[in-house]
Formats: structure tokens, sequence, C-alpha cells
């Protein structure tokens, strides 16, 4: 005898309907961030004259020749290298000063912290491109063009503020009692910082230090700006190789392209749980 089902309620008809909507919407979503990949991959592998007929659609005759053509012709070997550069030593200096500001913004109850808050916030809110022309007077007073310490001390101080204001909300969610411990045991403020709070808000300084990286890697105007070597020059600049003064190679750019975005997103596909993890630990407090 087979067991009679209970007829569907009102609540689980609604419920499924939700979910119905929610899983489109899903799907929606990761066409829209899939897409526009998959068209750079489609275009990497046509020529000039394909990508022309068929800008959006898939090659007949896929040229592969174009990855290491753009390898050659952008000079990769030298300007990856140069990018690892640029975007490790942003990223080291960036979790340094950021440690260190907020640290002391969140615990150690410095005079003015708020008015230095709202500095952060409003240099966060004013495009650095704005600060170019001082900037550039500035370096080269200081015999700073051209060089790599003068691009990373600009990325230190671009992206420092975001980084100083999200690991000091971190900081804020992080108990107080064994930082208090570690004083009454004798430990002055650095040894507290290095050997509690650090090991502590280890997830959001990974969150800093990834974004920096990410960012420098991707940093054009200020490469092209004070970059003019061509034994200097990160990747973002190496894509002006594949344009011509009356025509631009689409095919070696999204070959290019390709070579340029593959680290970071394996890069970002292996830390993205540490990295949603700590991104969403440091917005509890604020």
């Amino acid at each position: 005898m087979s067991a009679i089902m209970p007829p569907r309620t009102g609540s689980a008809k609604k419920r499924s309907t939700e979910q119905y909507i929610f899983y489109a919407a899903l799907l929606v979503l990761a066409f829209i961030a899939v897409a526009p990949l998959a068209v750079l991959v489609f275009n990497s592998l046509k020529t000039s004259v394909e990508f022309g007929r068929n800008p959006l659609g898939i090659p007949t005759n896929p040229q592969f020749g174009n990855f290491r053509e753009a390898w050659n012709r952008g000079d990769y070997q030298i300007s990856i290298r140069n990018s690892l550069i640029y975007s490790l030593a942003t990223a080291l200096g960036v979790c340094v000063i950021s440690g260190l500001a907020a640290y002391s913004l969140s615990r150690l109850n410095v005079r003015g912290g708020n008015l230095l808050i709202a500095y952060l916030f409003m240099g966060i809110t004013i495009p650095p491109q704005l600060y170019v022309i001082p900037l550039f007077s500035l370096w080269v007073r200081f015999d700073l063009i051209d060089s790599r310490i003068g691009l990373i001390i600009i990325y230190w101080a671009i992206f420092s503020p975001f980084a100083t204001l999200l690991l000091r909300s971190y900081m804020l969610s992080l108990p107080r009692e064994l930082e208090d411990a570690s004083r009454v045991d004798g430990a002055n403020e650095l040894q507290t910082l290095l050997r509690i709070v650090l090991p502590l808000a280890l997830p959001g300084l990974m969150v800093v230090a990834l974004v920096s990286f990410l960012m420098s890697w991707n940093e054009f105007f200020f490469a092209i700006t004070f970059i003019q070597s061509d034994a200097l020059k990160p990747v973002t600049i190496s894509f002006l190789a594949f344009q011509g003064r009356f025509d631009t190679n689409w095919g070696l750019t999204s070959a290019a392209g390709i070579i340029v975005i593959l680290p970071v997103m394996l890069l970002f596909l292996l830390l993205q749980r540490r990295f949603i993890s700590g991104l969403t630990a440091g917005a509890l407090k604020g």
C-alpha cells in the first residue's frame, strides 16, 4: 500500500518559489561575471581580421601562438618580475604601516585619534590622481623618478589608509583580556603587538596583503607616470606594446590580458576563504 503524500502547504510553495528566484539570480550574476572572461579567452585566440568579423563569438581557427607572441613582444619575463617586486614590497610595507597605525588607533587612545580617522577617510575618498603634479615635482627633487622605491612609496601612501581602517575595525573586535595579561606579565606595547595582537589579527593582515597585492599589480596611472625605463616597467605598461599609431592588435592584447590576470586569479582562488573570512570579521565593529 503506497503512502499518501501530504498536500504541500502555502508556506512550502512560497519557500520553493523563493529558492527558484534565488538560484535564477545567482545564475544571472554568474553569467555576468563569467561572460567577459569567456569573451577575453575567445578573443585571445583570434587574428585581428577574425576579431573584426566576430568580436564576441568562438574562434573558428584558434591561434595559440598569440600567447607566445604576446609574451615575447610585451617582455613579460621582465615585466612580471617587476610587478612581483612592486606588489610584494607594497603588500609587506602596507601591512607594517597599517598594522602599527591600526594598533595605535584601536588600543593606545592616541590624542586626536578621531581626527586622524577622519583624515584617513578623506584620503580614501579623494582620488590620488589629483596629487600627481606636486608629487611629480617632489619626486624629481628627490631623484625618485624611474625608480622602484619611488613607485613603491607611492603605493604605500595610496593603499595604507584603507588598510589602516580595515585593520582597526578588525582589532576592535579582538578581546583585550590577553593583552592585559601580557602587560601584567611585564610586556611592553611592542611585545604585546608582536606576540598577542598580530597573531590574532593574522586573517585581517592577510586581507590587507592580498588587496594591496592585487591593487598594485593592476595599477596603471602612477606606473606609467613615474616609470620610464623598459627594464623597470610592470605588466600593466606592457599592454602599450600591442598598440600602434592607427590600430590595436586585439588578439595579442587579449592574450596578454590572460597572461596578466592568470597569476592573480590563481592567488585569489587559493586564498579566497581566508580573504572572505577576514573581510567579514573585520566588518563586525567599527
